[in-house]
């Protein structure tokens, strides 16, 4: 048998230092042939004057730019999450308005 290279570990270490953090209740997705454009959120009801329309606002805050393979690492993650929560705390509902998805237990 030829013999097989020994796999050499590698230790990852994270610098969290200069991280920020910013809050997203939304995301607007822009995609090209290379890349996926993943930009975070807020929207906020505006309250029109008496007969105008009301109007949501969607305040971008934080752009991801990800190559196809980064993206598609980020949707199993993702994936990986969601389906951690929803068997701990149930189906995640989104019908249901957002006030009301809080977890039980």
């Amino acid at each position: 048998m030829a013999d097989q290279p020994q796999q050499q570990q590698v230790q990852i270490r994270v610098d969290e230092s200069k991280m920020t953090s910013a809050y997203a209740n939304t995301i607007r997705t822009n995609t090209a042939m290379d890349e996926v454009v993943l930009d975070f959120g807020l929207n906020l009801p505006m309250q029109g004057g008496q007969g105008q329309t009301p109007t949501m606002v969607f305040y971008a805050n934080s752009r991801v730019i990800l190559n196809w393979a980064g993206a598609k690492r980020l949707a199993s993650s993702l994936n990986q999450a969601i389906n951690a929560y929803e068997e701990r705390f149930g189906e995640i509902n989104l019908e249901q308005p957002r006030s009301q998805q809080r977890p039980q237990g």
